[in-house]
């Protein structure tokens, strides 16, 4: 039988939805702190692809979700065309900064970033191995616009500020960063989808500071480059896209874009959603996270409200966002139960 999660993602609307989490291997799991102490700090386990793969499997074996996502970093591919990256405990990554032509002749080419990504490669190889053979295995890469962000400040911003600046200032130094993004995403997902992915997500966090033209130019115009042409490269891919708070902008993505999923975040109702997205096709989400650290019953009624309003059509269970570190993993089972159950 067709994994639930394809199934879903082809158009199906299914008696209970597949479910899994946005960062569902990660700091509130006991099992993935030992093992990234193991690895000895967080860029180590991306790297190494023995250990990704474990934390990778790990909230599979514990909680039987219908999909893994591979365990990476966004920012694993600015590092592969020649940024400096490095994590600050406690306050996240840092990169060297992209903010002139200077900057941007340092970076490598499209073509020169698979030696540095082989290692994820392999990590993904070893999942299409080892996974059970109901799960789905699900790739991603960070959306040009969003990775972006990060390139041209340095770290991540309240309000992408510094690249709203470089796009006012600059916007052909800016335009020439995001086709370099383009198609070194497209490079680097085609990759994951040799090595065994089955779907792949394009994460766009960012995508709710662009408005009007710009959310056109710099969040949908490169995904829908993005997605045509891996779907020309690797016919019958599904695609899952994420425009974080879109708004009124998620209304339409999927057909401008080609993407046959899109993922929502928890600023827009469920109902909301239903009668204006879903209508196009697979919709994924979108509880809150924090229901993840506070649990009880509105929990339950919120997973099982969500679960009803997308119930007459494609539907994958999932957060809004990633699952917090502070959440409690007896809440991610209650969550499951209550949608399973709805």
């Amino acid at each position: 039988m067709t994994k639930l999660l394809l199934r879903a993602l082809a158009g199906e609307t299914l008696p209970t939805p597949p479910i899994w989490m946005m960062r569902q291997a990660g700091r509130y799991l006991p099992e993935y702190r030992a093992t990234r102490a193991e690895a000895g700090d967080f860029l180590s386990l991306c790297y190494n692809s023995d250990l990704a793969a474990e934390v990778t499997l790990q909230p599979i074996r514990r909680f039987g979700f219908d999909a893994a996502i591979l365990f990476a970093d966004i920012l694993l591919l600015p590092q592969a065309l020649g940024a400096d990256l490095w994590f600050v405990t406690g306050e996240g990554p840092r990169l060297s900064t992209i903010t002139s032509k200077a900057d941007f002749a340092k970076l490598a080419g499209k073509d020169d970033i698979h030696d540095h990504l082989a290692p994820i490669y392999e990590t993904v190889r070893i999942l299409s191995r080892e996974l059970p053979e109901e799960t789905a295995l699900i790739g991603f890469a960070g959306a040009p616009w969003t990775v972006a962000t990060y390139m041209i400040a340095g770290q991540g911003t309240k309000d992408q500020g510094p690249a709203h600046a470089l796009k006012a200032e600059n916007r052909d130094l800016f335009v020439t960063l995001i086709d370099l993004l383009t198609e070194a995403t497209i490079e680097y997902l085609s990759k994951q989808v040799e090595a065994g992915a089955e779907t792949v997500k394009i994460f766009d966090s960012w995508a709710g500071s662009l408005a009007g033209r710009d959310f056109d130019d710099f969040a949908l115009e490169p995904a829908k480059r993005i997605i045509t042409e891996l779907k020309a490269r690797h016919p019958g891919l599904p695609v899952i896209a994420f425009p974080r708070e879109a708004g009124e902008r998620y209304v339409g993505f999927a057909k401008a874009t080609g993407a046959d999923c899109v993922a929502l975040d928890n600023s827009v109702s469920a109902d909301w959603a239903a009668e204006h997205v879903q209508v196009d096709g697979c919709v994924q989400g979108n509880m809150a996270p924090g229901h993840m650290v506070t649990g009880g019953q509105a929990l339950v009624d919120e997973a099982q409200a969500i679960t009803r309003a997308f119930r007459g059509g494609p539907h994958i269970f999932n957060l809004g966002h990633g699952i917090t570190p502070d959440a409690d993993p007896d809440n991610v089972a209650k969550m499951i139960e209550a949608v399973r159950s709805a």
